[in-house]
């Protein structure tokens, strides 16, 4: 790893710090949970806003649309163009369907 400073002292590195999301992902078809990356101090949507076509996924579990678990894969990257909605799953309500 090599570090480089500049003239008021700030370091920058070959490796990129990500915090870990645990998110749910419903896209036009599927319904996705696992763990996303994102910059500290950015929010999913500076993620979302991003000019990127994929977004890495891992610890993924996809479902079908009536909740049927279709595969778990350690990896997996989502078209942005297919993602209808995110959710972080650490911030959701904890909910058992008795509303």
């Amino acid at each position: 790893m090599t570090v480089r400073y500049d003239d008021k002292g700030k370091f920058f590195t070959d490796v990129i710090t990500k915090d870990t999301v645990s998110v749910l992902i419903q896209t036009l078809v599927h319904r996705v949970e696992g763990v996303m990356y994102i910059r500290p101090d950015e929010r999913i949507k500076d993620e979302l806003n991003k000019s990127v076509s994929f977004f890495a996924v891992t610890d993924a579990v996809i479902y079908n649309s009536q909740g049927k678990k279709l595969y778990d894969t350690d990896f997996l990257l989502i078209n942005s163009d297919h993602i209808v909605w995110m959710i972080p799953t650490d911030e959701r309500g904890a909910s058992d369907g008795s509303e």
